[in-house]
């Protein structure tokens, strides 16, 4: 099977990568060739995907089975993509989000049927549109699209609602025993999925014509709460936890571009139905446990010192947060 990633090197999307030329796809890698991840195996097509005549000249005389679209996030790059791929593709996959789901949740039980509508977070509404146009286009076309929704997955990143993505931030705290930030009481429910269960259903589905058409969210059917992921991050790197509960609407008030993140999507508890993908891969289990998985993550950092980037300005916006909702409080005390 011939399938065009675009993207394809990112904290998510390399552990796809990876185990797509492990089952002996013919993997090609579209990107501007910035990142410094290889994937052994793989072929490059170095473009910018936001200049089309680029993407033309280094496709062509290709035609994939699959492409896969990792970096699309507004209706106007799915049109780019209609206009790239008419023709030319067996099956366009589109990377959406969980996010997009209905939110404030009427149930905790979350199917692919449950609608999508998220008025808090602007990410979310353009997935949205962007799932709406493509299934127009299959409709009206009969153009070959799948749509995948992720929810919080990780590889090489600490999977956090707060204290920075793809940097070492949160950790970093943790391990000097400041106050990290765990938004409401930390009992809500989550579900965490590691890439390479992600891997698993994403590309069981490549190549099946029934997918076509259909959307499909892919994560672990382990739940736990926000409480015991941030004490389970803490172990891995061992050390406990200090944390410190504030409510979501104080901290995005403090902060407004957390309000999406938040409101629209961490905040509430979210279990999902993956009925639908283990009927359309049989044997699609996700068997990576959150403990294994964070322990694998924590021990990449430790790999290599020049992966435990800290993000100072996330520092002073975390100290600002707590130091804020203490003095509301009325605890003037502040950790050092």
């Amino acid at each position: 099977m011939k399938v065009l990633f675009i993207g394809g090197t990112g904290f998510i999307s390399s552990s796809v990568s990876r185990m797509a030329v492990e089952r002996n796809i013919d993997l090609y890698l579209l990107n501007r060739g910035l990142h410094t991840i290889e994937i052994p195996g793989s072929k490059r097509l170095t473009a910018d995907i936001q200049h089309r005549e680029e993407v033309r000249k280094a496709m062509q005389g290709l035609q994939f089975d699959a492409v896969v679209d990792w970096v699309a996030f507004k209706k106007e790059d799915i049109e780019r993509d209609l206009e790239l791929f008419r023709g030319r593709v067996g099956q366009y996959v589109f990377i959406s989000s969980a996010s997009a789901y209905q939110k404030p949740p009427v149930h905790y039980l979350i199917t692919e049927e449950t609608p999508l509508e998220n008025p808090f977070w602007e990410y979310s509404r353009d997935k949205i549109a962007c799932e709406e146009r493509l299934m127009k286009a299959f409709h009206e076309e009969n153009f070959p699209a799948t749509i995948i929704r992720p929810s919080l997955t990780y590889s090489i990143n600490f999977p956090v609602a707060i204290g920075g993505w793809g940097c070492y931030t949160l950790a970093d705290r943790i391990v000097k025993g400041k106050p990290i930030i765990v938004h409401g009481d930390g009992t809500s429910l989550w579900v965490v999925t590691h890439a390479e269960d992600l891997a698993r259903g994403l590309l069981g589905l490549l190549g099946n014509p029934k997918a076509i058409g259909k959307a499909f969210h892919i994560t672990t059917d382990e739940v736990i709460t926000w409480n015991q992921l941030y004490q389970t991050i803490a172990e891995a790197l061992g050390a406990e936890a200090n944390m410190v509960h504030i409510p979501s609407d104080f901290i995005a008030n403090v902060v407004p571009r957390l309000s999406g993140t938040l409101l629209g999507d961490k905040s509430w508890s979210v279990v999902f139905d993956n009925s639908r993908i283990k009927s359309f891969v049989p044997g699609f289990k996700a068997v990576i446990p959150f403990r294994e998985g964070i322990k694998r993550t924590a021990e990449w950092f430790a790999a290599d010192g020049k992966r435990r980037r800290v993000d100072e300005e996330i520092n002073r916006e975390m100290d600002r947060i707590i130091g804020e909702y203490r003095d509301k409080k009325g605890q003037g005390t502040r950790d050092k």
